[in-house]
């Protein structure tokens, strides 16, 4: 194995290291915050919002390999793509949901 290939391993293996830590910090914040009552409920559920999407983020970017370099553009425009997908499935389900419910009662 030559060194330039350890050293690319190696690179590697940190970036899975900071984005394991990363994860693990993005997700123990709001267990904590939720477990010992720290902050009132809305301020709470904006904090486990936005902590979300940093995990989403670093997910993306050290776990994908995903982020704002061009030659990761496609990537990044076929998961965004793939993301309004999902969320028109869902939006349009919980809109047909919420109207047979309206109707119903």
């Amino acid at each position: 194995m030559s060194d330039r290939h350890a050293q690319e391993r190696r690179q590697e293996l940190h970036g899975y290291i900071i984005g394991l830590v990363l994860a693990l910090l993005l997700s123990a914040i709001p267990f904590v915050g939720v477990m010992l009552g720290l902050l009132p409920r809305p301020s709470l559920i904006w904090i486990i919002a936005l902590l979300g999407l940093a995990q989403v983020v670093v997910h993306f970017r050290f776990f994908l390999h995903i982020d704002l370099s061009r030659s990761h553009r496609d990537d990044l425009q076929l998961v965004l793509f793939s993301l309004l997908i999902v969320i028109l499935m869902v939006g349009g389900t919980l809109w047909v949901l919420g109207n047979q419910r309206h109707m119903m009662g």
